[in-house]
Formats: structure tokens, sequence, C-alpha cells
């Protein structure tokens, strides 16, 4: 039994004693720049995903606006320098500037009405 269990263990360890030979061997043959790249390139393949969550991180602080809508006042969140959509009542919105405002084509005048009260216009 004890002849199983050891081969069992070799079974867990051949990946291992693999890889140790292979390194082994290229640094013999002088090849220890190749070896030396390939540890560089794991350790970049490593690094570089922290450095773009926290770079992602960053940036999303900068750009991520949350506002109420000029319209129906609910609040939303969108990107600067970008269109969206409000949710409750469907306007057309642009982020500027950290704000949002309503989304108007190029040459539109926008107005806001104002309610009259009947008594002024009869007198």
């Amino acid at each position: 039994m004890s002849l199983n269990n050891f081969q069992l263990n070799l079974d867990k360890l051949r990946p291992w004693l693999t890889l140790l030979a292979v390194a082994w061997l290229l640094a013999s043959l002088g090849l220890g720049w190749l070896v030396n790249s390939l540890l560089i390139i794991f350790g970049l393949l490593l690094i570089i995903p922290v450095i773009a969550f926290f770079g992602f991180r960053w940036w999303l602080q900068g750009n991520l606006v949350i506002d109420k809508c000029p319209v129906c006042g609910f609040e939303s969140t969108g990107l600067n320098n970008s269109q969206l959509q409000c949710q409750n009542c469907g306007e057309k919105l642009v982020v500027k500037n950290s704000q949002f405002s309503r989304f108007a084509p190029e040459g539109t005048i926008d107005v806001t009405a104002i309610e009259v009260p009947v008594k002024s216009l009869e007198e």
C-alpha cells in the first residue's frame, strides 16, 4: 500500500516537477533572459488589473454626476459630457459641468411658461 500512496503523491507533484525541470533546463542553457522576461510578463499580468481598477475608480469619481431632472425633479445618474433620458418623465437631458439640463437642438429657444391669473386679463 505504501507504493500506491507514493504514486498518488507523485501525481500531485508532477506539474510542479515539470515546471522546475523546464526552468532548470532553460537556466542551464543560458536562457536566463527568457526566464526573466516570463517572470516580468507574469508580474505585469498581476499588476495591470489592479492599476486598471484604481484608475477606473478615479476616472468614475471625476465623471459620475448625480443630479435632479430639471423637468420633473427625479434624481438620476449620468456621465459628464453625455446625453441621457430621464427615467421618470422621458425628457432628453444633457450632462454638462456636473449638472443636468434639457437637450435642445441648435437654434431652439427654451422658454418657461408662467400662469397668468384670469382677473388680470379682464381688467
